[in-house]
């Protein structure tokens, strides 16, 4: 019999779906597991819904903490990924000239076991598990997502850093064909390929999360497929999408936004409402969804969980 401890992170589920969905999911469980498949019934409420069907196999995150999941439509609909275009409601429908067929990711640099691997053999590796996380972008907007995946220190543990590894360094595919503003050139929204690292204690962390799907099924294009980091108590734009490499290096990398706007962007990007945007206020978000906005909380909310990784630093200027 497995004993499940719950983690200080976990969001119960009852509280985190709105009270008629969650009702509806209950409905689902008591028609068996046996017949989730072929219930027509079941199929009409998940379309009903906007839901994906529940393709994956994993661990429930059994939660405890009082948040509300964003809808399946909203995370779906509500992207920054600059290699399709800059507006976001339009990353949905340019999303499908990404290619995701045989995705292979590079894992090298100081490590014992250097690998290229596929993201098939990668699944087999290691223990997928649901996440339910608050998302915070530097925009000032957010939202709950239940992702699917595997903790980044399972993958760290299988290649063995050597002892001079200090950061890992993440890098988004280059592909032009999958995309538009990759075209672009020198033109393009942003340099690429997209390039976000972490230190390695920060990678370490339970939190630091590599997301496969959401919402139970694979992840959707305009998200991040077929694999994206997911690090909840740093700003969107540190979960970097769609990898492909993955370097454990000595010295910190230069992350994309550090380099296009160093006065605006650091390696951190650790979520902290005390420090302003030079351009907006950080104190508050709205939820999308939302028409009024709710306070931003240290780290995201997860500050009793990594605001040891940063005893003695000065969050005002290590940004």
């Amino acid at each position: 019999m497995n004993i499940i401890r719950k983690k200080s992170w976990q969001i119960s589920e009852n509280l985190v779906t709105s009270k008629e969905l969650f009702e509806k999911r209950r409905s689902f469980i008591k028609l068996g597991a046996a017949s989730l498949v072929a219930s027509g019934a079941i199929m009409q409420l998940l379309a009903k819904e906007n839901l994906p069907n529940i393709t994956l196999d994993f661990i429930k995150d059994e939660n405890k903490n009082a948040l509300k999941l964003n809808t399946y439509e909203q995370i779906t609909s509500h992207n920054n990924f600059y290699e399709f275009t800059t507006k976001q409601s339009a990353v949905k429908d340019m999303a499908h000239t990404l290619k995701t067929d045989n995705w292979k990711i590079q894992i090298d640099g100081l490590v014992e076991n250097p690998m290229k691997i596929d993201l098939d053999d990668l699944k087999k590796m290691l223990t997928l598990e649901e996440r339910i996380y608050r998302f915070r972008c530097v925009e000032g907007w957010s939202m709950v997502v239940p992702w699917n995946g595997y903790t980044l220190s399972s993958l760290i543990k299988k290649v063995k850093p050597l002892s001079s590894a200090k950061y890992i360094r993440f890098e988004t595919l280059v592909d032009t064909t999958s995309f538009p503003d990759q075209k672009r050139g020198a033109f393009g929204a942003v340099e690429y390929p997209y390039v976000e690292g972490l230190r390695i204690d920060e990678a370490m962390n339970d939190l630091s999360f590599l997301a496969i799907g959401l919402y139970g099924d694979l992840m959707p294009k305009q998200n991040g497929a077929p694999i994206r980091l997911v690090v909840p108590w740093k700003y969107g734009f540190k979960s970097i999408k769609s990898i492909v490499k993955i370097s454990f290096v000595e010295k910190e990398p230069l992350n994309t936004w550090q380099k296009e706007n160093a006065d605006e962007y650091g390696f951190y990007a650790n979520v902290n409402p005390n420090v302003d945007h030079p351009r907006w206020s950080q104190k508050k978000e709205r939820v999308l969804g939302s028409f009024t906005k709710q306070n931003t909380l240290m780290f995201n909310g997860y500050e009793k969980e990594v605001s040891g990784l940063y005893v003695g630093m000065d969050l005002t200027k290590f940004i």
